[in-house]
């Protein structure tokens, strides 16, 4: 790939002489603001090579950079080597913003490109705010990908799957009326929906388009007197025409919603930033526009009772494939025979034998040693490492069930460790059940609590890049917002109902990683004459491997936690293990005890 990565960017950049543009923008989102893309939109991947879900490239006539988060550092470098893109390591304080570099490198009066479907309102309006210092301007263009990238993939056509009450709890019906109280009060007329997991969690349907992730291509446009689907019909099953026929749902194409956007009778129209700039400038061409974000967000991050319900019963589930693979790794690591790539295949193997089981929930990482100080590291068939009786191995996994969405990590001692393994093993653990222990008002944020988890690392000068904390999707996405657990300052506060991720890390480059993590509940803890407190539920159920812990750096109140949420996963699970399954078990939960 690497040796055609100079041609690729050299057609763009022919591309750029055709239209007068000086650099071209390339960010790693599709239409719809999302994540994670369907191949038809890996164009930032494509030019560069580089796989990471988050980057921004920037090509100039002479020059090429990729900005990327600290996630991605380690990976980036080694897939940009030789490729004329350098690596630009983002949020770090030496590092100039998109905006700072461009005013640098290019003459005033400069034209930026970007494709504008695949833009958001937000990231265009504060590129061209940056932009005006250097007195550069942004312009929109068509998409140049569709000449020069010769084999790109279609858009995905896979059939909807309708999610019942069962399981979604809530009805279109009622979701609509919740928007359409939104629209009240906010004296607005319609509403587009453009992020994929807001569509599919308000009409209860999922769909296969996006790798690991249930979503469908689609836009949602609710007015106070109709919805209409934009969709590829093609997708749509004879059940499922009818579903959206029962729910007086208009279904048209999904290439017209420009043309018809442009068209509608003048509305005063909700345009969320996250929506694309093309279809943002497409509706302020006839509609009063509020920029605003959409209420759905929010609503699909508070779980109903049935929703809970069903985290509940994937978590159990996805704790007895954890249980059975942990139980066969540890009898077969000695074999030398195992690699980061052929156990990730087995745990797959463990969860597909589960009931309703959709499919991973991300693609694994399963880190050996020195690759798991690569946050998002990916193992293949090519460059998978051979697993040894010793050291940790750090593997993050997770899956979609029809009835929730696990996300699970826990840094697996294989063997013998050194004791600076052991105490930063510890330090993680000791932040990671610090936030399991949080009890906090109404009102409070992720940002608000986040120290709680690097506290001990920090007193060693140790921190980590990357968030402690991301919402989870009902069989939905396994990254959501908006609440975050993070240092920079998220101010959505945390609510009973939401799932949120706790997973503090330890990475030191060519060494070894750390990082444990468990999906978390919001729940009430109690009211007072100071008001609400909340506290997390632990959702996860799996075996914490003790074998790495430091005891004298345990307090007692730690050892106490991690003994009962131990006791709280061997009741949990070990009814629905075999005899030898739950023997193992019993000794992984084992309680421990200190003395100081």
């Amino acid at each position: 790939m690497k040796q055609t990565i100079p041609q690729r960017i050299q057609a763009l950049r022919t591309f750029m002489q055709a239209h007068h543009i000086s650099a071209f923008i390339i960010p790693s989102t599709d239409p719809h603001s999302g994540e994670y893309v369907p191949a038809h939109w890996e164009s930032r991947k494509w030019i560069s090579g580089f796989t990471g879900s988050a980057g921004t490239l920037v090509i100039t006539q002479t020059d090429a950079g990729l900005w990327t988060d600290s996630r991605y550092f380690l990976q980036a470098e080694k897939q940009l080597d030789g490729s004329g893109v350098k690596l630009f390591k983002d949020r770090l304080p030496e590092t100039p913003s998109i905006p700072q570099w461009l005013g640098n490198v290019l003459p005033a009066k400069s034209r930026i490109g970007l494709q504008g479907e695949v833009n958001s309102v937000d990231f265009v309006k504060g590129l061209q705010l940056e932009l005006n210092k250097y007195n550069i301007q942004v312009v929109s263009t068509e998409d140049p990908f569709t000449d020069i990238w010769t084999d790109r993939p279609a858009l995905p056509h896979s059939p909807l799957l309708l999610l019942p009450l069962q399981y979604s709890g809530v009805s279109y019906q009622e979701k609509l009326a919740q928007i359409h109280a939104f629209l009240t009060q906010h004296q607005a007329e319609g509403i587009l929906i453009s992020e994929l997991d807001e569509i599919a969690w308000m009409l209860n349907l999922r769909g296969t388009d996006v790798k690991c992730n249930p979503v469908f291509i689609s836009y949602l446009l609710i007015t106070d007197r109709q919805t209409t689907l934009y969709i590829l019909p093609e997708k749509l099953t004879p059940n499922i025409k009818e579903y959206l026929s029962a729910c007086h749902i208009k279904v048209k194409s999904y290439y017209n919603i420009e043309d018809e956007i442009k068209h509608l009778a003048p509305h005063t129209l909700i345009i969320p930033p996250s929506t694309n700039y093309t279809l943002y400038t497409a509706a302020s061409s006839r509609h009063e526009i509020r920029c605003i974000n959409s209420p759905i967000g929010l609503l699909k991050a508070v779980k109903n009772q049935v929703e809970i319900q069903g985290f509940h019963h994937a978590m159990q589930r996805d704790g007895v494939a954890m249980v059975r693979f942990l139980k066969w790794l540890k009898e077969n690591v000695a074999s030398n025979t195992l690699t980061e790539y052929n156990i990730d295949q087995k745990l797959t193997e463990f969860r597909a034998a589960q009931k309703d089981f959709q499919g991973v929930s991300f693609e694994t990482i399963a880190g050996y040693q020195s690759n798991g100080a690569i946050v998002h590291y990916t193992a293949t068939t090519e460059n998978a490492a051979t697993l040894h009786a010793e050291g940790l191995l750090l593997l993050d996994s997770g899956a979609q069930y029809l009835d929730g969405t696990t996300d699970i990590t826990r840094t697996i001692v294989l063997g013998p460790l050194t004791e600076e393994q052991k105490k930063d093993y510890t330090l993680v653990l000791k932040g990671f059940i610090a936030l399991s222990q949080a009890v906090f008002p109404q009102g409070t944020c992720g940002t608000q609590l986040d120290i709680l988890a690097r506290q001990f690392m920090w007193k060693n000068s140790i921190n980590y890049g990357h968030g402690t904390g991301h919402g989870v999707g009902h069989f939905l996405c396994v990254h959501e917002g908006p609440h975050q657990i993070r240092m920079n300052h998220i101010p959505t506060a945390l609510l009973p109902g939401m799932t949120i991720t706790n997973e503090p890390g330890i990475y030191k480059e060519k060494q070894y990683g750390i990082r444990i993590e468990n999906t978390m509940l919001v729940t009430e803890y109690q009211h007072s004459e100071f008001g609400k407190f909340y506290q997390f539920e632990p959702l996860t159920l799996c075996p914490i491997d003790t074998d790495a812990i430091q005891y004298s750096l345990l307090t007692e109140t730690e050892v106490e936690w991690l003994n009962q949420y131990h006791d709280h996963v061997y009741n949990s699970l070990a009814h629905l293990l075999e005899k030898e399954e739950q023997l193992w078990l019993e000794n992984a939960t084992q309680p421990i005890h200190i003395s100081h």
